[in-house]
């Protein structure tokens, strides 16, 4: 089965990806590299499995937020040229680590007390991220792949980058090779790709759970002072949760705790927190992007067509009626997940469930999200383990020295519990 993308011809190209100013053209004035010329290598060498529902990066993207964008094109010489590939890349400031110092707590009357309070700090770092390397399936195995990733870095390094990091299928052997055995990256994290079908009908929320939605500013400081420490946690923080694209940050916590009965900001929720609560927010991917499955078994379009067929004989059945993947759907991507008490998960489920009911008024065929794969709170997320997948991160260190003594070499760092997936990445 293959996965075909849809790329919305409506938004601006140069939004996406920018030439970089400093470095040499891209192309001569005789170019071939246009949009149509770049969407059409795209069509020709982007396939993935069904299992790949969430990598598909639109080129058309509108960016207005402040990442540092880059696209590089390979072309043919000669009179007629032609795009026999292309690369795109991003650089932004993450959290790679944590140091922690020790502070002496005071009491109400100014005093130090003999307690001593230890915080965390987060460590960041510059890293460049490879969004996408597509070479056309007739001009492989001649080394195209390898020069695009060598070009990209070296903007990487002339940009401070001190990190490079990709994704790619678990599965996508060749990808794989290209980066851990020429390009000298080494595998990282395995973070697990989560997809949930959008049925026709709305789900029930908990009456015992409460969910508010919390404005940029609010969101902003709880996730800071909750999880800046968090792997790969950016720094512009603020600059996602006000894009166009970030549909809104919710909260979930007890119906009775004091805070559903008044709600007086993230300052009083944090210093009296509930015993558990979470948090998501939501990114409107259909905007930029349409997914299709493709080469399904007819048993499968047979089985999804039936479940929407009962559906609307006996609406009050209310049975989960597959969406028809197998033409043009949008997605709605969860982000920022995290939570604190033994029934944070109970509350994501919940959070899910609202983000479904969000999917489903936008007209969206799943909702998607990925995560650590030891993340704790993955038993609050609903999700089809055959639309499901597992997906690996690749590093390479480019700068020569390190980036903080509290981190060291962060390619040799072990595995955290969660990350921060980056929406604007998806």
């Amino acid at each position: 089965m293959r996965l075909r993308r849809t790329v919305l011809g409506r938004r601006r190209w140069r939004g996406c990806a920018r030439w970089d100013p400093a470095a040499e053209p891209p192309s001569s004035p005789t170019s071939s590299a246009t949009p149509s010329a770049a969407s059409a290598i795209l069509r020709r060498s982007s396939c993935w499995s069904i299992c790949r529902l969430l990598t598909c990066t639109d080129l058309c993207y509108d960016n207005d937020n402040a990442l540092c964008f880059c696209l590089q094109v390979a072309e043919t010489s000669g009179p007629d040229k032609e795009i026999v590939g292309l690369i795109r890349g991003c650089i932004k400031t993450v959290t790679c680590g944590q140091k922690t110092y020790r502070r002496l707590a005071t009491g109400d009357g100014g005093d130090k007390d003999d307690a001593v309070v230890e915080l965390a700090a987060p460590v960041y770092t510059k890293a460049g991220y490879i969004l996408g390397l597509r070479v056309s399936p007739c001009q492989r195995r001649m080394g195209i792949g390898m020069k695009l990733v060598r070009r990209m870095e070296g903007w990487f390094c002339s940009n401070g980058a001190e990190y490079a990091y990709m994704a790619t299928d678990n599965d996508n052997e060749a990808s794989l090779r290209l980066f851990t055995e020429r390009c000298n990256y080494k595998k990282f994290r395995t973070p697990a790709i989560l997809v949930q079908p959008v049925f026709a009908h709305r789900l029930p929320l908990s009456r015992r759970s409460t969910v508010i939605r919390l404005c940029p500013a609010e969101a902003e400081t709880l996730y800071r002072r909750r999880f800046s420490t968090t792997e790969f946690f950016p720094r512009d923080i603020d600059a996602i949760l006000r894009n166009n694209l970030s549909l809104g940050t919710f909260l979930a916590f007890p119906a009775d705790c004091p805070a559903a009965a008044s709600w007086t900001g993230v300052g009083g929720f944090l210093a009296d927190p509930p015993a558990s609560w979470a948090i998501l927010s939501v990114w409107d991917s259909k905007s930029v992007f349409h997914l299709e499955v493709r080469g399904a078994p007819l048993l499968w379009r047979s089985l999804a067509w039936t479940t929407r067929a009962v559906d609307r004989v006996l609406p009050w059945l209310r049975i989960p009626s597959i969406p028809n993947i197998f033409r043009p759907f949008g997605c709605y991507f969860l982000y920022g997940i995290g939570g604190e008490g033994p029934l944070s998960a109970n509350f994501l489920r919940a959070l899910c469930r609202y983000a479904h009911n969000l999917a489903r008024a936008g007209g969206c065929g799943v909702v998607a999200t990925e995560v650590a794969a030891s993340e704790p709170l993955m038993a609050g997320i609903p999700h089809w383990r055959s639309l499901s997948s597992a997906d690996v991160w690749c590093i390479k260190r480019l700068a020569e020295d390190y980036c903080d003594g509290a981190v060291g070499d962060w390619t040799k760092s072990p595995a955290g519990s969660s990350l921060f997936v980056d929406p604007r990445e998806v």
